[in-house]
């Protein structure tokens, strides 16, 4: 048991060690180190344990939009749980889970109007797979159960999730998974198989091997496709021109679902409520969470059309599905006050307004030999890291152990700088900091970065 009265920082980076598992982890790594302890935020800055500042250039975990600190989301949290703190959605219903499904759908493209509230974007896909799942039997199409997904897209760490996500080291522990799940190529226009290829070309070859696996698989066993507006692992993937409506077609002939896995891209961070509004495309369902509260308590949700939900409305047809906490009333009034803030700040504007700027500044990176690739849309961005620029050589398993935990981890903190390197796919950094971020803020990205790539490229 714990001792622990007060923020007696030292005992606690302790107990830290003896008792917090920490996610996705190397705990060995904190055997004979601190554990870096995060104890304020406030705008676009966090501070640790000694009162030393740093920049978030990850908005935590690509959710806090806002930026830390909002009291005004503090305070609808407080004021809820001081009404109804909880209640299920299970055949109830409470004002704030209403208000927010109403809201959501107001932003939707299409006819996207049904909102199943979870607690997280892992549930939100499970949510995803097993609609999709029930649909197809109630509507007579009970062979149809399989999914596609793209080559290291990360979808979640749930049994069902982890199984629809394309990166292979992080699900060889639990293996064996749910069956019946296939990987297509992603959309990384650097890495393209043919360098001739426009982005144009290149989008409609991406997307027709959806096409083809759909076919190899066949057209009735296969459910749905996930896929994430701007693909996360691997760095920051956009869509090729006219890539989303080649595979809408695609499903459309094939009568398989499109799922927008928006956990990450959705409530501003590529400047739109979710990615189909800002890439053109209407999906069948939309799976969101981190965004929708700017992570200040957790909530998910996923969004299906009308068509989906039809079948459920008649007779004792039901979805035999559920979480505890879906719809919890703190998150919703949470939610609701952060979309607020969102439309009265304009923050969605400020976004497609300073994205360019954004992305000059990481661009002047490109005078770097060890900066092989920028890539990104709105506030979401990776640099693709390379041993040989011309060649687009990529650097060995060892080579990135030493690269990116062995150093630029722990110097791009150092250096004040919270984000990411990443080497799930290609080594990368990524960053996404909170939409209130403007020329300040990239300023100072791009300083530390420099300065901490350069240091990286003469270490090696």
């Amino acid at each position: 048991m714990s001792d622990l009265q007060s923020p007696d920082y030292a005992k606690l980076s302790g107990a830290a060690r003896d008792h917090l598992w920490m996610h996705f982890t190397r705990l060995s790594s904190y055997q004979k180190a601190e554990v870096p302890m995060i104890v304020r935020g406030d705008g676009c800055y966090i501070w640790d344990s000694t009162g030393k500042r740093y920049l978030d250039g990850l908005s935590g975990l690509f959710a806090v939009q806002t930026g830390h600190g909002r009291q005004e989301l503090a305070e609808a949290a407080g004021k809820q749980a001081g009404e109804l703190a909880y209640f299920p959605i299970w055949s109830y219903a409470h004002p704030k889970a209403v208000e927010l499904a109403a809201r959501l759908t107001d932003h939707t493209p299409g006819d996207l109007n049904r909102v199943f509230f979870t607690t997280g974007g892992s549930e939100a896909v499970e949510s995803a797979w097993k609609l999709a799942r029930s649909y197809f039997k109630r509507t007579g199409k009970p062979t149809k159960t399989k999914v596609l997904s793209r080559y290291v897209a990360y979808h979640g760490t749930s049994m069902g999730a982890l199984s629809i996500t394309g990166i292979p080291a992080l699900k060889e522990d639990f293996e064996p998974l749910v069956p019946s799940t296939f990987r297509v190529p992603n959309t990384n226009y650097y890495r393209r198989p043919d360098e001739s290829m426009t982005p144009e070309q290149f989008g409609i070859w991406a997307a027709d091997r959806i096409a083809e696996a759909i076919e190899y698989e066949g057209p009735d066993t296969v459910a749905a496709v996930f896929l994430e507006p701007v693909q996360n692992s691997g760095g920051c993937f956009p869509p090729p021109p006219g890539y989303f409506q080649r595979v809408r077609e695609i499903c459309d002939r094939y009568d398989v679902l499109l799922v927008s896995d928006d956990v990450i891209c959705g409530f501003g961070r590529l400047g739109e409520y979710y990615g189909g509004v800002r890439y053109g495309y209407t999906p069948d369902i939309i799976t969101v969470a981190k965004g929708l509260t700017s992570g200040y308590v957790p909530l998910g949700a996923m969004i299906a059309s009308e068509r989906l939900a039809e079948p459920f409305l008649q007779g004792t047809n039901w979805f035999a599905h559920g979480v505890t906490y879906g719809g919890h009333p703190v998150g919703s009034a949470v939610a609701l006050a952060n979309m607020d803030i969102l439309e009265r700040e304009n923050l969605l504007g400020h976004v497609r307004d300073n994205s360019d700027l954004f992305r000059s500044y990481l661009s002047r990176l490109n005078d770097l030999p060890i900066v092989g690739d920028i890539r990104g849309d709105g506030y979401f961005f990776g640099i693709e890291l390379v041993k040989d620029k011309a060649t687009k050589e990529t650097f060995d398993a060892d080579e990135s152990e030493r690269l990116l935990r062995g150093f630029l981890s722990h110097a791009l903190f150092d250096a004040g700088l919270y984000c990411r390197a990443d080497d799930r796919g290609d080594p990368v950094v990524q960053l996404a900091p909170p939409l209130i971020a403007g020329e300040a803020q990239f300023q100072e990205i791009e300083q530390i970065l420099r300065s901490v790539l350069t240091e990286a490229w003469n270490q090696l």
